[in-house]
């Protein structure tokens, strides 16, 4: 979903941001907030929301934990920021964080071609133009490009910061060749 998301970001023109790609030096919470703040949109996936076997097994509440300082921060600066919260099954965001009643979840089921809110009107500021054909088109270079991408960066993940800077530019790449 990872790539889906940096495919469907990039296809309606807008740049994809993360925690992971800001220097160590400040407190990462710190870094969240500074995100959140600095950017018009954010998308927070919950079905990342699990029990961690390893010892002690514990909930990864990371990603509900900073939709909730994005809720906060909307309710401080109204009209600055639009948020959506994505999710694999449905219904289980609103059993597990029932204070969201009265939010849209979009479902999409781990299936990239769902991976971003079909929410013309909130979702879609820049390129009107762009379809989900654009965003697979996008999604498969990345899928394709992500081995070298390691590669070339050295990252054994492609949650490193070297590897999404260049996730990124090969998306933008892609683009760039889809509009030509």
């Amino acid at each position: 979903m990872y790539l889906a998301y940096i495919a469907a970001l990039t296809a309606y023109g807008m740049t994809p941001r993360a925690t992971l790609e800001i220097p160590g030096g400040a407190r990462r919470l710190d870094r969240i907030v500074e995100l959140i703040a600095g950017c018009r949109y954010s998308f927070h996936d919950l079905s990342r929301v699990e029990i961690d076997p390893i010892d002690p097994p514990t909930p990864r509440l990371n990603m509900a934990f900073e939709l909730g300082l994005t809720v906060a921060w909307d309710r401080l600066q109204p009209d600055r920021h639009v948020w959506f919260v994505l999710e694999s099954v449905n219904r289980r965001a609103l059993k597990s964080l029932s204070d969201l009643a009265g939010t849209d979840v979009y479902i999409h089921k781990r299936n990239a071609g769902r991976s971003f809110p079909r929410d013309r009107e909130r979702s879609r500021p820049q390129k009107e133009t762009s379809s989900v054909q654009d965003v697979h088109y996008i999604y498969r270079g990345l899928q394709a490009a992500l081995p070298g991408i390691l590669k070339q960066t050295g990252a054994q993940s492609r949650f490193e910061a070297h590897a999404f800077r260049e996730i990124l530019l090969t998306a933008s790449e892609i683009v760039g060749r889809k509009l030509a």
